[in-house]
């Protein structure tokens, strides 16, 4: 009796905890997700991660006193990395039925996630031009990113919802005392 209460109680821990489950039309429309003020309500997740990295160089040129050239130059790198599984949150439509989530304020710091096709278990996948020249290119912000197609895996990355199913079930157990001849 005492194995079985244990293994209930692990039963019932188990089936209410909420499963990460990959954002489909079907999933938008068994809730109802039709309006930008639901999609607000819902919290979204990274499938994989993605790296976005700027590199800004400055080279000048220039000659000395005693007429020595110098040639300097600077780098500045600067990576943004969004680990799978990080929270996002529903920010607008795009102009295609695109989904745009943010993972931090600020002006146009949004991802963009579409579904190529439009199928009911269709994954929205991480929107960007993979056949740009130089490597596909976001921007992000006020800032033009490269996307880091070796380290992450941004071409598999999709956004993700935690769903929960819950259950009601009532029980009445009655117990019967038996009839006896009279």
């Amino acid at each position: 009796m005492k194995i079985t209460c244990i293994y209930f109680s692990i039963l019932l821990l188990v089936c209410s905890c909420a499963t990460q489950v990959p954002y489909t039309n079907a999933i938008r429309d068994e809730f109802a997700l039709d309006t930008e003020e639901k999609m607000s309500k819902v919290q979204f997740y990274i499938s994989h991660t993605i790296v976005m990295d700027e590199e800004i160089i400055n080279e000048n040129s220039s000659t000395t006193s005693n007429g020595t050239l110098i040639n300097s130059s600077s780098t500045k790198k600067e990576s943004i990395i969004i680990q799978a599984g990080t929270p996002c949150i529903f920010d607008s439509y795009g102009t295609r039925g695109e989904i745009l989530v943010r993972f931090e304020t600020g002006e146009g710091r949004t991802l963009k996630f579409s579904s190529k096709v439009n199928e009911a278990n269709r994954r929205y996948y991480f929107d960007v031009d993979w056949n740009q020249t130089g490597g596909p290119k976001i921007k992000y912000g006020d800032v033009t990113y490269k996307i880091d197609v070796l380290r992450g895996s941004p071409r598999s990355a999709y956004i993700k919802v935690a769903k929960k199913k819950l259950e009601k079930v009532k029980r009445k157990d009655r117990f019967v005392r038996g009839m006896k001849v009279k």
